[in-house]
C-alpha cells in the first residue's frame, strides 16, 4: 500500500459521503482523553474492547503511552483536552508486548548507523545535551510504566482537582483489559 491508495481511497470516500457516518462535534461525547500507545495492533481493537465509538473521546498517542516530562507535548494534549475540549477524565493505556519494552539503545543506534545517520551526528545530539539513552529507553513492565505516566498526569500542576486519572493494559491478542491504576 502507498500513499497514492491512500489518497485514491479518500477521494471516493468523500465522493460517496462515507463520512456522514462518522459526524461529530470536537467535544468527547465520554468526556474523557485517551492516551496510549501507537501499536497498529491497537487501531481498531481497542476501540471495540472499550466500546468507543468515533466522537466519543480524544486519543493522544506516542511510542509506549510513556511520559518523562511534565511538559511535553503528550501533557500540552491532556491539558487542552481537559480545558478546552470538555474532558473530565483521562485514561493512560498500555499493552503488553510493547516495542518500547527493554529497547536496546546500543541497538537502536546501530540500525540509525546502517540507515545513513553519522556518528558526528549522535554525538553532536548527545555533546548538546540530547542523550539517545535518556530520550529513547523504554521500560521493564507495562504496569510500572503506566503508573510513572499517570503519576506525572495525576501530580501535574496544571491538571485541576476533580480530574480522575486511570491506568489500564490491554493485552493485544485478546483485547482484555486489565486495571493498573484507578480513582474513586
Amino acid at each position: 500500500m502507498s500513499l497514492q491508495d491512500l489518497l485514491d481511497f479518500n477521494e471516493k470516500f468523500v465522493a460517496d459521503k462515507s463520512y456522514e457516518a462518522y459526524r461529530t462535534d470536537k467535544f468527547p461525547n465520554k468526556k474523557m482523553v485517551i492516551f496510549t500507545c501507537m501499536e497498529s495492533r491497537l487501531l481498531e481493537l481497542l476501540h471495540r474492547a472499550l466500546n468507543l465509538q468515533n466522537g466519543d473521546a480524544k486519543i493522544v498517542k506516542n511510542a509506549g503511552a510513556i511520559i518523562r516530562k511534565p511538559f511535553d507535548s503528550i501533557t500540552k494534549s491532556i491539558l487542552v483536552a481537559v480545558y478546552k475540549l470538555k474532558a473530565e477524565e483521562v485514561v493512560v493505556i498500555g499493552h503488553h508486548d510493547c516495542g518500547m519494552s527493554d529497547v536496546d539503545i546500543d541497538a537502536l543506534k546501530q540500525s540509525m548507523l546502517d540507515r545513513g545517520i553519522s556518528l558526528d551526528r549522535i554525538e553532536t545530539l548527545e555533546n548538546s545535551g540530547i542523550h539517545l539513552d535518556e530520550e529513547f529507553h523504554g521500560f521493564t513492565t507495562v504496569e510500572e510504566s503506566i503508573m510513572q505516566s499517570v503519576g506525572i498526569i495525576r501530580k501535574h500542576p496544571l491538571l485541576p482537582e476533580g480530574i480522575k486519572v486511570h491506568g489500564l493494559v490491554i493485552d493485544p491478542e485478546t483485547g482484555k483489559v486489565d486495571v493498573v491504576t484507578k480513582d474513586e
